[in-house]
């Protein structure tokens, strides 16, 4: 079905919509860049994201695998292809596994098609990294789907990268080539205040202890809070880890090693996510991460980070500067890494995060096209 016949300026593709993540902030300075675009995906779990009827969503939204996502790949890699046509100039595709992949049904088949890139998925390229694609069956089904990948990575006018990291990876996995645009990071809203939370956040805030090594994300392996935990154990600090996830039995296990010392904060709002930064005296980023908005966070807060020195974080905090690289997870090299980052200025954390302000986003991003 097209457009109800109205031409609009180019289509918003995206892997799926989910309440929180960097995908997610990507697609709303998009949107907001592109008001009159639609915004094609699978499933929408947050219907009241965007005006009605902007967002449109597959048939897959209608059944139970929109909650399974690994067994909803053989399906969406048919729908991708099949996109009901839309009168458009172009289409921008949000990826970071088989979203690039989309074409509309003729006569729109041939719009140009721009990619802006989180990562190929790691699941089939890197299940070393991502241990999701490092099961038996993932196995098996990675060869051809990496041959089915790269072939659609031919497809785009242009491909642009989260990273330099990304772009790295894009080059080795689909042998093209990247330009660099680093995801909108909204500093507007830092350091911000106390003032701006619930009686019952201030009620979790004041029961914190001071002094605390933070980590924070969802609770999925990939993240390594447990490093977090390690590493506030090496170095003699209190942790708090906020956020929620599967992972949630086993941090807690984990935890429950170092009586009194970890305290959970689940699922924080923004607003209290934002004093968590303000009071750590460091931020604890584990993961090998494609770019990693949290760290860019905290330094917008004051906070120093540690990060690790392979991935994007590596990009975004300087060693000995806003914060500390660590390059391995043994305790002494953790709780360097800590103790080096605790002693750097405030100031030049928030200094280092302004460079990645995302206010000009968009503006990147329409010179990138070229439209």
């Amino acid at each position: 079905m097209r457009n109800g016949g109205v031409h609009v300026s180019g289509v918003i593709i995206h892997e799926w919509m989910e309440s929180v993540g960097g995908g997610e902030r990507v697609v709303d300075a998009l949107a907001a860049s592109f008001p009159d675009a639609p915004i094609i995906t699978p499933w929408d779990d947050v219907p009241d994201r965007y005006a009605p009827g902007r967002v449109r969503q597959s048939w897959l939204a209608r059944t139970p695998l929109r909650r399974h996502k690994a067994a909803s790949i053989p399906f969406l890699l048919e729908w991708w292809r099949r996109l009901p046509a839309v009168d458009a100039d172009w289409m921008l595709c949000c990826t970071h596994l088989f979203a690039h992949h989309a074409r509309m049904l003729p006569p729109e088949r041939d719009v140009p098609k721009f990619v802006y890139t989180h990562s190929p998925a790691r699941y089939i390229w890197e299940p070393e990294i991502d241990k999701r694609g490092d099961g038996r069956l993932a196995r098996l089904a990675a060869a051809p789907l990496r041959s089915i990948d790269r072939r659609r990575a031919r497809e785009p006018e242009k491909i642009a990268a989260n990273s330099r990291f990304v772009a790295e990876r894009i080059a080795r996995c689909w042998d093209r080539e990247s330009t660099v645009i680093y995801p909108p990071v909204d500093l507007s809203v830092f350091p911000g205040g106390d003032d701006e939370l619930t009686p019952d956040e201030l009620t979790v805030l004041d029961s914190l202890p001071t002094g605390y090594l933070l980590g924070a994300s969802r609770f999925v392996p990939y993240k390594r809070l447990d490093l977090a935990i390690r590493a506030g154990a090496a170095a003699d600090l209190p942790v708090v880890i906020a956020g929620d996830g599967p992972e949630r039995e086993r941090l807690v296990a984990l935890a429950a090693q170092h009586p009194g010392r970890v305290t959970f904060v689940a699922r924080p709002s923004n607003e209290l996510l934002r004093a968590l930064y303000r009071r750590a005296a460091v931020f604890f980023f584990g993961p090998i991460e494609d770019f990693g908005i949290m760290p860019v966070e905290a330094m917008a807060a004051g906070t120093p980070v540690v990060g690790n020195a392979v991935g994007g974080a590596a990009e975004t905090v300087q060693d000995g500067v806003t914060g500390a690289l660590f390059r391995s997870t043994d305790a002494a090299e953790l709780r360097r890494a800590v103790e080096t980052a605790i002693a750097v200025d405030e100031e030049a954390c928030r200094a280092r995060a302004r460079l990645f302000d995302g206010s000009t986003f968009g503006d990147r991003i329409v010179e990138w096209m070229g439209v």
